[in-house]
């Protein structure tokens, strides 16, 4: 790529989805019945991912506040485009402070500043052309996870469908599919000094170099 050329944002707005792997959602099952919520939810469960937490291709992650490590979280980004189309994906790295809410953990946990590493480009394409899609994470050279998308509770067309039902994707949106667990239950981290970067075939990697606050 021309080092002048543009790295790609999102124009619109990025959701997160929770609980969308197989793994985790049998992991965490037992306690959805508890309180405050009671049930199992039944609509896919969504979050934002600010403005300020977007780390455009070849920026750091800088920790902040007393943070030491960040969970990794490897995703695929669909982006729409008109009539709520799926017009191309990107890879993301949904980064967040490590926590143990499994519903709606706090924005203080995934908003932070840099909290979204993104690729430089964006793949053009179908949803049916990353129903298998794997993505490989590494922290310093060293894989630490593959990410399987056969493993989500909603494939890309059922997400797309189940949030259609109660709210409307714009030009520009990005929906991310989810991250996964290993199988503790936990996911990979990366603290100061580490390098971590997430690839699938045929899409721009994302690379993200953590640093410590001075």
């Amino acid at each position: 790529m021309n080092p002048w050329t543009p790295r790609w944002t999102p124009k619109g707005t990025v959701y997160g989805t929770l609980l969308n792997f197989r793994r985790e959602w049998d992991l965490w099952s037992a306690r959805m019945t508890q309180d405050p919520h009671k049930a199992a939810p039944q609509a896919p469960v969504l979050y934002v991912k600010t403005a300020n937490t977007f780390c455009p291709a070849g920026q750091d992650l800088l920790l902040q506040d007393g943070v030491s490590e960040v969970d990794i979280g490897a995703t695929l980004g669909l982006v729409i485009g008109e009539q709520a189309q799926v017009v191309g994906a990107v890879l993301l790295n949904d980064w967040s402070v490590p926590h143990t809410s499994y519903y709606r953990p706090p924005v203080k946990f995934r908003c932070r500043d840099g909290f979204l590493g993104f690729p430089a480009q964006v793949m053009a394409g179908k949803v049916e052309d990353w129903a298998t899609l794997q993505m490989d994470v590494r922290r310093n050279g060293e894989r630490v996870q593959t990410v399987n998308l056969r493993g989500l509770m909603r494939n890309l067309p059922a997400l797309l469908a189940d949030v259609d039902e109660f709210m409307t994707l714009q030009p520009g949106d990005v929906l991310m599919v989810g991250t996964d667990c290993l199988a503790d239950g936990t996911r990979p981290r990366a603290k100061a000094g580490d390098q971590v970067e997430i690839s699938a075939p045929g899409f721009a990697s994302v690379i993200t170099t953590v640093r410590g606050a001075a």
